[in-house]
C-alpha cells in the first residue's frame, strides 16, 4: 500500500489519542508562552518514548517548560500495583555539577537503626519529567548512570537493579557558549536522545504576553489542564497501532541516510538506531496532524532534530541544514514521483 493510499479517516482509539497530545501541548502553551514548536516536539518525544536535549541560554524558559509538563500529568495509577510500591514525583529538577555523584541521581542504600537493614533511597530520577539540567558539566560517571536510565528505563546500585517508570522521560540543556568546565556529552549519550532543540530568543509580542501574565501563570490555584498517565500510555499503543508507515516513506528514511554518508561534507553519519527511533516520532506527529498514516512533511520537520546531533560534519563544514537538505531533496523527489504514479495508474 502507498503511503497516500492510507485510509483519511481515523480510528475513535486515533482520535482519542490525537486529543490526549493536544490536551497535554495545551497545558503546557498555557504556562510557556512562545515555545510553541519547541513544546509540540517535546509533547512528540515524549508520546514517542524518547528524551529531549535543549541547547538554550540561562533564562529561555527550560525550567518551567519541564516542570509545566510534569505538572500536567496526573499519576493516575493503582497505588496497589506491583510497578508502583514507589511515589513517582511528577517533576524533578536535577542540577548537574562537576562535583555530583551518581548516587546524587540514582539514589543510594541508606542503613535502618531500626530494622539493622539497608534500604534503598530512591534519587531525583524517580520521577515522570527530569530536567538535566547543563547535563554536560557533570563527570563521564554521572553521565554514565544517565545512560543506562535512558536507555534502559532501569537503574542499578550495589548490583541491584530498579526499575523506572515506563512514563520516564529527560529534558536535558546544555549551554552551546559556556564550554568552560564541561565533560562532552559521548555519542552513544547523544544517541539517546530523540531530539536536539536550540532555542533561540522568542519575539516581541511573546516576550510582552509574558510579562503579561506572569501573576496569573503563577497562581498556585488557577484551573489547569491534566493528562492522566494512563491516558498517555495508552496513547502511545493506539498511535503504534493505528498510524500506517508505509514502505516508501521507510526507503527514503534509508535513502536521505545512505545520501548523508556518502557526502564528501560528513565525516560520521547517523546509524540505523536513529531511523528505528525516528519511526514512533513520525507516528506522533501524523497523529497531532489528524493523520493515520505519515506524509513528506512530517518527514521534513522532524530529520533536522533527529540527526543533527547525530551527523559529525567534516572540518571546515558549519552548516548541517544545507547538507541535509542537499541530501534529502532526490529521495523527497522520488517519494513524491511515486505518490504521483499511485494517484495516476493510468499514467504507469
Amino acid at each position: 500500500m502507498h503511503v497516500m493510499e492510507a485510509e483519511a479517516t481515523t480510528t475513535p482509539a486515533l482520535t482519542e489519542a490525537s486529543n490526549v497530545l493536544h490536551r497535554l501541548a495545551g497545558a503546557v502553551k498555557a504556562q510557556v508562552i512562545g515555545r510553541d514548536d519547541v513544546i509540540d516536539l517535546t509533547v512528540i518525544a515524549l508520546m514517542a518514548d524518547g528524551h529531549v536535549l535543549l541547547e538554550d541560554f540561562p533564562g529561555s524558559g527550560k525550567t518551567t517548560l519541564a516542570k509545566a509538563l510534569g505538572e500536567a500529568i496526573v499519576d493516575d495509577q493503582s497505588q496497589t500495583a506491583s510497578d508502583h510500591a514507589v511515589p513517582i514525583a511528577a517533576f524533578r529538577r536535577i542540577q548537574f555539577t562537576p562535583d555530583l555523584l551518581p548516587s546524587d541521581v540514582t539514589g543510594s542504600p541508606v542503613f535502618d537503626t531500626n530494622s539493622n537493614n539497608f534500604h534503598f533511597r530512591h534519587g531525583p530520577i524517580f520521577a515522570h519529567v527530569v530536567l538535566a539540567d547543563e547535563i554536560n558539566r557533570t563527570s563521564p560517571k554521572v553521565q554514565s548512570a544517565m545512560l543506562e536510565a535512558m536507555g534502559e528505563k532501569q537503574v542499578t546500585v550495589d548490583n541491584i537493579t530498579y526499575a523506572l517508570d515506563p512514563l520516564f522521560f529527560v529534558i536535558a540543556t546544555q549551554n552551546p557558549l559556556d564550554l568552560v568546565g564541561t565533560y562532552p556529552l559521548p555519542t552513544p549519550q547523544l544517541d539517546r536522545f530523540l531530539f536536539k532543540i536550540t532555542m533561540s530568543h522568542i519575539d516581541r509580542d511573546a516576550e510582552l504576553a509574558v510579562l503579561n501574565t506572569w501573576q496569573q501563570r503563577r497562581n498556585p490555584g488557577a484551573e489547569r489542564t491534566r493528562v492522566g498517565r494512563n491516558e498517555i500510555i495508552q496513547a502511545r499503543r493506539s498511535i503504534d497501532q493505528h498510524v500506517y508507515i508505509a514502505d516508501a516513506i521507510k526507503a527514503t528514511l534509508v535513502d536521505i541516510s545512505r545520501a548523508l554518508r556518502a557526502d564528501e561534507r560528513v565525516l560520521q553519519g547517523n546509524s540505523t538506531r536513529s531511523l528505528v527511533l525516528i519511526l514512533p516520532a513520525l507516528q506522533v506527529l501524523a497523529a497531532l496532524r489528524g493523520r493515520n498514516y505519515v506524509n513528506a512533511d512530517d518527514l521534513d520537520m522532524l530529520l533536522p532534530h533527529v540527526l543533527a546531533h547525530r551527523v559529525e560534519l567534516a572540518p571546515g563544514v558549519a552548516d548541517f541544514s544545507r547538507v541535509l537538505r542537499d541530501c534529502m531533496r532526490e529521495p523527497l523527489e522520488q517519494l513524491a514521483r511515486g505518490t504521483l504514479k499511485a494517484n495516476h495508474p493510468s499514467d504507469s
